[in-house]
């Protein structure tokens, strides 16, 4: 009985598809099933094990009811509403259960279920992936549309832009000026735009260049001694070192001309110092496993600043194996042991295997099923295919929007300036 207690149950309601209706109850999730139990007659009105789910999603019902979805062999769907806290939570719960059970199952639950080949739940993996996919697809084909729209708008902005212009050109040239535009208008036009163009493309060249990131590892940072470690991350880049926490929020930032003194206590802690006269210093204190990686390019940035303890040449010194040598044989003979022990005699008399070793021995996916599997993979991979061929094609359509966005934003500028000045 122990294995019918539910593991978790959530408030909430079941669409009854005979009649046409909604039932509250209580959704309940054990080792091996799920249930849907009414509140008011106490009866079981659904009930499947989670061997025979193929596919769990969160759906909308008449497009503002918000659902959770089960797809059963046999195509049965299962309708769940109304769940408390939220269908996030019992989506997340029911999907964990389910890719365990199908992926690792354990011999106790295996005991309490019918007998499902490997080979089936391979399928159901397959067919619930095949569905997200196809999902996936619409979605894309979708998006692709709303992209196409936007090109085409963009096109009719720039035809209008176009006609924009030339009506600007005709008022800023009329026809009883006879040498075309006016010369000082052309040389503010050009002036402003080759100052701009130069300010960017400065300011881009400076950003780029004193920001890039050379290496970043994760680390416990403190600041100043060592009871205020917490987790966060050191961050190596070309003018500075950042010290950062786990959401990733700016806790120090260290300019390369102002870092005075890298101490490496070991080759996986290092302290960062910078000296004031008439206050304290600002000290933070590194702890990573991965600290040998950052240490190389802090020896070439920072060759004079860097300081090497005792400690870290101690350790240097003592070699990783010396520790463990012993031990390590000592395990493997044992190892040796455990195996002669436990190892399954050559020949067995008739009638005496155990129903584990037959089991064992049996294949774990038959013939049709791993043919099916190779049909329902080659599909998949299709599927794969149109949905990356698509992503490109969308990925192009996106920089060229993002260019033609670009141009349409600086002539609009340029128009608007065109007419302050006839103004």
């Amino acid at each position: 009985m122990s294995r019918d207690v539910p593991i978790h149950s959530w408030p909430g309601s079941y669409y009854i598809n005979t009649e046409k209706r909604w039932e509250s109850g209580t959704l309940s999730l054990s080792r091996t099933m799920v249930c849907f139990v009414s509140s008011l007659s106490k009866n079981c009105l659904a009930s499947f094990r989670l061997s025979c789910i193929i596919e769990i999603k969160m759906e909308s019902s008449s497009f503002i009811f918000s659902t959770l979805t089960v797809l059963e062999e046999g195509n049965v769907k299962h309708w769940f509403g109304s769940l408390k806290p939220n269908r996030v939570v019992v989506y997340n719960v029911l999907e964990h259960f389910w890719r365990e059970r199908l992926l690792s199952p354990t011999s106790e639950a295996q005991g309490a279920e019918c007998q499902i080949s490997k080979g089936r739940e391979l399928i159901n993996l397959v067919t619930g992936a095949q569905r997200r996919l196809e999902d996936t697809g619409r979605v894309l084909s979708h998006q692709g549309e709303q992209f196409d729209n936007m090109m085409q708008g963009l096109e009719k902005i720039d035809s209008d832009l176009g006609v924009a212009d030339k009506l600007l050109s005709e008022l800023e040239s009329p026809p009883w000026w006879p040498f075309g535009k006016f010369p000082w208008k052309a040389q503010q036009e050009a002036k402003a735009e080759d100052a701009a163009r130069a300010a960017a493309v400065l300011s881009a060249g400076k950003g780029s260049s004193r920001n890039k990131v050379i290496t970043s590892i994760p680390a416990v940072v403190s600041k100043g001694g060592v009871s205020d470690l917490k987790p966060g991350c050191l961050l190596v880049l070309v003018s500075s070192l950042e010290v950062r926490d786990t959401n990733c929020q700016l806790l120090h930032k260290f300019e390369r001309n102002e870092i005075d003194e890298i101490r490496v206590c070991n080759p996986y802690e290092i302290t960062v110092r910078q000296r004031f006269i008439g206050k304290p210093d600002i000290c933070y204190r590194f702890l990573s496993a991965k600290m040998p990686e950052a240490l190389s390019v802090l020896e070439m940035q920072y060759k004079k600043k860097v300081e090497f303890t005792s400690e870290y040449t101690t350790f240097k010194a003592t070699p990783c194996s010396s520790v463990c040598g012993k031990e390590g044989t000592h395990w493997r003979e044992g190892l040796r042991q455990t195996g002669r022990e436990t190892e399954l005699p050559l020949e067995v008399p008739a009638g005496e295997l155990s129903q584990l070793q037959v089991q064992a021995l049996q294949p774990s996916v038959s013939q049709a099923e791993a043919q099916e599997l190779k049909q329902m993979l080659l599909q998949l991979k299709n599927l794969a295919l149109e949905a990356e061929t698509e992503l490109e094609r969308q990925d192009e359509v996106l920089d060229v929007l993002t260019d033609s966005t670009e141009r349409s934003t600086m002539q609009i500028g340029k128009h608007s300036s065109r007419m302050k000045r006839l103004l």
